[in-house]
């Protein structure tokens, strides 16, 4: 098969021939991708952000959509045929270590599973049969963003009508994050970003007012559109400790709830007054947004449905196995939502 593979930080992934894949282990899926996207996770692994890399060289991606082509012994959630989804998120069924692939005679390392890859080795826990009519290639979107983004909104904070939000951030995740809170109707939806193109997004997602993160006085335009009292939720997806730090800010005392999935750089901390602590102001991290993909994924889908989110809009560009690099690029740079790699997009049809 043929794989972006890792070989040194801070280099651009190589695209590889002829890679060779093991023979299956029990709890091990072997599955043919048909769609992969991009995540800020795997910008940081190839930058060099997440610190010492054990493990190079490796492969990579952690959302993606595929057919079952064969499984392992003592596999009983997924069948050959079966379209799925495959997320970092560990589900139901066993959880197995990652394959050990070969190229000519060097050992390619992986996870318990990749997606950066004609076809991958999957750990049966981190795959979810693709719902009955959710293309293969909205699919992707359900394997780290939806999770990730609906899981904040809907599975750690109860948003009422009474209530302001506050997204930092408007990328997949926070994008996703704004569209499911939407579904809540809170009284205040307020979205900032540096990027006055990702601000026009969020306004058409049904923010109720944006600000420009790039001005310093962020936090006073947050306390001016809540009473002076600050957001009753404050959600992180911009990933940076600044933001994090941002968002605590902008919470409101006596019950406020601070909430953040980002992945700053490795060994950064960030900075908060105890004192607003003691004041009853709550800061969680999220991991996945606490999602059980095995319940919450069809929720999730079957509650776009029936608010007729606009998932697509977050795949704003498309790129083959080939021009991976150049996804890389286009996220960092903020240019795109969620960039799509399309490894075999004939199976969306069969």
């Amino acid at each position: 098969m043929k794989a972006a593979v890792l070989f040194k930080i801070n280099k651009p992934l190589c695209i590889l021939d002829n890679i060779k894949l093991p023979r299956l282990l029990p709890g091990q899926v072997e599955v043919e991708i048909a769609y992969s996207g991009v995540c800020h996770s795997q910008l940081m692994e190839v930058r060099g952000r997440r610190g010492e890399d054990r493990f190079l060289p490796h492969m990579l991606g952690h959302e993606a959509t595929g057919v079952v082509r064969a499984v392992g012994d003592n596999v009983s959630k997924v069948m050959p045929g079966d379209k799925v989804i495959l997320g970092w998120i560990k589900g139901d069924g066993m959880d197995v270590p990652g394959a050990i692939y070969d190229w000519n005679g060097t050992a390619i390392n992986s996870g318990g599973i990749t997606t950066f890859s004609e076809r991958t080795i999957v750990s049966e826990n981190r795959l979810t049969k693709l719902p009955v009519g959710l293309p293969m290639d909205l699919g992707v979107l359900f394997g780290c963003a939806v999770p990730t983004g609906a899981g904040m909104v809907l599975n750690e904070i109860e948003i009422e009508s009474h209530h302001s939000v506050v997204i930092i951030g408007v990328g997949g995740i926070g994008a996703i994050s704004l569209m499911y809170a939407k579904c809540r109707n809170p009284q205040k939806l307020i979205a900032v970003d540096v990027r006055s193109e990702k601000l026009k997004v969020a306004t058409a997602l049904g923010a109720s007012h944006v600000i420009d993160g790039s001005r310093n006085d962020v936090v006073e335009q947050i306390l001016a559109l809540t009473n002076g009292q600050g957001a009753d939720f404050c959600i992180d997806a911009a990933g940076r400790t600044s933001t994090i730090e941002l968002a605590f800010e902008a919470t409101r005392r006596k019950g406020g709830q601070c909430v953040f999935a980002s992945h700053p750089e490795a060994g950064q901390m960030i900075s908060l007054d105890p004192f607003e602590l003691v004041n009853g102001k709550n800061i969680k991290g999220s991991w996945g947004g606490d999602t059980k993909p095995d319940e919450d994924l069809l929720k999730f889908y079957k509650m776009s449905v029936q608010n007729t989110l606009p998932l697509e809009s977050m795949i704003t560009k498309r790129y083959d196995l080939e021009s991976i690099n150049e996804a890389l690029d286009d996220l960092e740079a903020g240019v795109v939502m969620r960039p799509l790699i399309e490894i075999n997009p004939a199976l969306n049809g069969k």
